[in-house]
């Protein structure tokens, strides 16, 4: 087996059965604030031809990152087989029959499939809103000899099923950064420094927990950091490591895995991973080149940003434009949503502010009503340019955390702690999806049995944590009387049970006898 990186998540796995393109991103993403790191678009003509021609198709999920719906039309035979998880929905199949494709290979969570010859894929899907309401899932492929796990940014919750299958020579996943949190709300750098330590701290440790729980032979870095070219973003780089940003990169985790006696491989664009007796490793360019990008990396970032300045500014000339209709054309499409959904509206519990460029929209959550602003108190606000708001809105945009917030073209503010709820109504902008995010409100709200419970130190929980009903039993960390659930970081006093990372987060729990 042999496993080619093709920048941030993509993977090109080649055995002697086949090969399986993994998650192929080239073109900018999100309104052109995300480029792949290191650069991808100067690769080996004779590799990217190959990796145009795969067996198999896998798009682990429906986030731009992962899904370029321009480059794969243009490049991948549209009758290649596509590995499809066991989504919840079918988005991720709609789409992909969108650009053209027309083989799917149906596959069921967890189950190993057979695609012959000895050839073995199963695909692992996350179904929390949090994923997204169409999913999140990773891939464990076996040749029969050699065994591979693309995680990339599937959270998975239970840290043995990946496992499970067998033992693993190469584990690629996320380490970084891929969220707007906390760089884009308005915080003193004080504040904003402590925030973005604990979560760069948090999501190290949650990697540093599944490379412990699947003990591959090495760990690829994957999935991340991007790199933000746009002279309005640059500043999210992480350079020195004094910037205010979560995108540490491959470096700083493989002094991490270095720290743990664990073997990490540098991901870069090309880098090819041959799997035998011993792990071959051999990048495009020679070692002092590669050490190059990261120990001078403002170099390599100015040079890539003026490859694409022009580009960028072509981007933007193409947003939409200012319409006068945009809160009659809000309130039609939400409030519908709004009503079918009266626990995540509960879960939210405020209004939101938003603010378009000059246009001020207040989206009553308790009331269900979108409505011009004129002074009521909120506890949300979010302050967009205009003419991105035209344009998700133009695109009848389902999954704003997609189209929209990833970007980091926006601003924030709220009054209290973390709301999981307010964003999973931006990415539940469909009844479809808005069924699956009120039901499961629903079941969070609901209280926990004793069937549920499970010790810590000296107390009773509720098994599942309140935040992505991570399994605690395999995730919770006692100290003195604080619980943190490591999947995010969460936090609970246990005593009172109080959430002390976000509101209206109870945990349920009580002294042993």
């Amino acid at each position: 087996m042999r496993a080619t990186s093709v920048g941030h998540a993509g993977i090109f796995i080649e055995t002697r059965q086949g090969s399986i393109l993994c998650d192929p991103w080239f073109n900018p993403a999100f309104f052109g604030s995300w480029f792949v790191f290191p650069r991808n678009d100067q690769l080996p003509t004779d590799f990217y031809d190959a990796l145009r021609k795969p067996s198999y198709l896998y798009i682990s999920h429906l986030h731009g990152d992962h899904l370029d719906e321009e480059w794969l039309p243009a490049n991948i035979d549209l009758a290649t087989p596509i590995l499809l998880p066991e989504f919840p929905t079918p988005e991720l199949e709609r789409r992909l029959r969108k650009i053209g494709f027309t083989e799917f290979i149906q596959t069921v969570d967890g189950v190993e499939h057979d695609l012959g010859d000895g050839l073995t894929v199963a695909i692992h899907v996350e179904t929390s809103i949090t994923d997204g309401p169409a999913g999140d899932s990773a891939l464990v492929v076996s040749d029969g000899v050699h065994r591979l796990v693309n995680q990339n940014d599937c959270r998975t919750s239970d840290l043995n099923a990946l496992r499970a299958h067998g033992p693993i020579d190469l584990h690629w996943l996320q380490f970084s950064g891929a969220i707007w949190y906390p760089m884009v709300y308005q915080e003193s750098p004080e504040r904003m420094r402590e925030l973005i330590d604990l979560k760069v701290n948090s999501q190290f440790a949650r990697a540093m927990r599944y490379v412990e729980a699947l003990d591959a032979r090495a760990v690829v870095p994957s999935a991340g950091p991007p790199c933000f070219l746009d002279p309005d973003l640059f500043q999210f780089n992480v350079i020195t490591g004094d910037e205010l940003s979560i995108f540490p990169d491959q470096t700083q985790f493989l002094l991490r895995l270095q720290e743990s006696s664990r073997r990490g491989i540098m991901n870069m664009p090309g880098t090819c991973i041959t799997i035998g007796d011993e792990l071959q490793v051999d990048h495009l360019l020679p070692d002092a080149d590669v050490r190059k990008i990261f120990s001078d990396k403002l170099t390599y970032l100015r040079q890539y940003q003026s490859d694409y300045l022009g580009w960028l500014d072509n981007m933007k000339a193409n947003w939409a434009q200012p319409t006068d209709d945009l809160l009659n054309t809000l309130k039609a499409w939400w409030e519908p949503l709004l009503a079918m959904a009266p626990a995540l509206r509960q879960g939210i519990g405020a209004a939101c502010l938003l603010r378009a460029g000059g246009l001020d929209i207040l989206i009553d959550f308790p009331n269900g009503e979108v409505q011009a602003f004129n002074d009521e108190p909120y506890g949300f606000r979010f302050e967009i340019d205009r003419r991105l708001v035209e344009t998700v809105v133009a695109q009848n945009a389902v999954d704003w955390s997609d189209k929209l917030f990833l970007s980091c073209r926006f601003s924030a503010w709220r009054s209290g702690s973390y709301n999981e709820y307010i964003y999973n109504f931006f990415k539940s902008l469909s009844a479809e999806r808005m069924q699956r995010t009120e039901a499961e409100a629903v079941k969070k709200f609901a209280p926990a049995t004793p069937s549920d419970e499970i010790t810590i130190g000296d107390y009773i929980v509720e098994r599942y944590c309140p935040h992505r009903k991570a399994d605690l039993s395999v995730f919770g960390e006692c100290s003195g009387t604080e619980l943190v659930c490591t999947l995010h970081g969460w936090k609970f006093d246990l005593e009172t049970g109080e959430c002390l990372t976000a509101q209206d987060r109870k945990l349920v729990v009580r002294r042993a006898q």
